[in-house]
């Protein structure tokens, strides 16, 4: 008998209930490091204008909650495919220096 889905964005990816390509490469790859990108040229802009250089680094910093939650939801449910957990902590890195 199949368990139903889990209710929920975070909850789904957590639990493994979708599939390890679309979390790695859509999720994470595609939808995580947009996020970063807009995130980091928003505080750039913000800093630029003159706002407390605090302001600008909340808003650089904002998706780091995100890219954890994606890291160990992709490293949770890499155990069939190891390599993808090592390029997700290297994301991971990136991410957060960029």
């Amino acid at each position: 008998m199949n368990k139903p889905a889990t209710p929920g964005f975070f909850a789904r990816r957590w639990h493994g209930e979708v599939p390890l390509g679309v979390l790695f490469w859509r999720d994470m790859i595609g939808i995580g490091s947009l996020l970063n990108l807009a995130a980091s040229v928003v505080a750039m802009l913000v800093a630029a204008s003159g706002a407390p250089l605090g302001v600008a680094v909340a808003l650089h910093f904002a998706p780091v909650p995100y890219n954890l939650f994606l890291f160990g939801a992709v490293w949770r449910n890499s155990r069939k495919s190891p390599m993808t957990g090592v390029v997700a902590l290297g994301w991971l890195v990136l991410a957060s220096l960029v």
